[in-house]
């Protein structure tokens, strides 16, 4: 794992590449053929997601030397 970012430009970058693979994956499942286990993998990306920006919000920003 990479060290932590405190720069909220990078986190707002990560954020949106999380949201744009959540976009593609919403975008190819089929509603006729999804299954539970398919639900179950969205819903898990939102909360990684949702995670990720409670960290980041929480995340001190260091100070400068």
């Amino acid at each position: 794992m990479g060290s932590p970012t405190h720069d909220k430009n990078t986190q707002v970058d990560f954020l949106k590449h999380r949201l744009n693979m959540f976009m593609d994956v919403l975008d190819a499942i089929d509603p006729e053929d999804t299954d539970l286990d398919d639900i179950d993998y969205l819903i898990k990306m939102i909360d990684e997601i949702e995670s990720k920006c409670r960290e980041f919000n929480n995340r001190e920003v260091p100070e400068s030397v």
